[in-house]
């Protein structure tokens, strides 16, 4: 499903423009990452391009449809940066609770193999409010993969989480973005991005500065962390 960003705009009020004459385009079977420092701006791009902030100016398309429409908003699934969950809630309650937003039926089957794999047996019939913050991401995790919507957007979810989870995320989301499916993996891990990621886009305050694909990046200069310190550096006053 390609998602289609063009000539976006937002502004809080009239004094604090946070994004400005954004565009790129995620293809299918394609993961975007989006990295920039903190406050430039990718947090209210994601809920713009996620309808939970009012499109002020420009066009956004998530397939063939607006991104405020009824089947872009089924085509697509947001894991956030934070962890408020449901606390009343099991895990197991948490993943059926989300299958029924999409009219999904639920595999309880899968649902035992997925909290296995993500280190969680038996876990599901625990209350949230009882999982460590590590647990509550992976339940977004486990949520999201099991559900296998057209564009998954996940903003900063991966923190707090171990380093065997990483892995095994790692493994998930290249397999999730397959079948014409799209990413946008907004992460300060460059180094996980550097696995994964077909394609980056660097925002600084508010613009979005540079786009190549991952492989470019690499060849031409070594890591995302040393094409993100070259921006950074020249953006600084002299």
């Amino acid at each position: 499903m390609t998602v289609t960003v063009a000539n976006v705009n937002y502004a809080y009020n009239s004094r604090t423009q946070v994004l400005h004459d954004v565009s790129f385009t995620i293809a299918e079977n394609q993961i975007m990452g989006l990295i920039g420092p903190n406050g430039s701006g990718k947090s209210t791009l994601i809920k713009v391009i996620l309808d939970l902030l009012q499109l002020q100016s420009g066009r956004i398309s998530i397939g063939s449809d607006s991104s405020q429409s009824r089947n872009a908003k089924m085509s697509s699934i947001y894991l956030s940066s934070n962890d408020y969950l449901p606390e009343f809630l099991t895990g197991a309650e948490y993943v059926r609770f989300m299958h029924g937003l999409y009219g999904e039926p639920l595999d309880q089957e899968e649902l035992r193999t997925q909290f296995a794999r993500y280190s969680m047996r038996d876990r599901q019939r625990d209350l949230i409010e009882d999982y460590s913050h590590g647990m509550r991401k992976k339940l977004q995790l486990i949520a999201a993969f099991m559900l296998r919507r057209r564009f998954t957007v996940i903003d900063e979810t991966l923190n707090g989480i171990d380093i065997d989870a990483i892995n095994l995320f790692e493994r998930d989301i290249r397999t999730l973005a397959t079948d014409g499916r799209s990413v946008l993996l907004c992460s300060h891990d460059f180094t996980m991005l550097e696995h994964v990621a077909d394609e980056l886009s660097l925002l600084i305050q508010g613009a979005l500065v540079f786009q190549a694909p991952v492989r470019t990046i690499i060849r031409d200069h070594g890591t995302i962390a040393d094409l993100a310190n070259e921006f950074i550096r020249a953006m600084e006053p002299s």
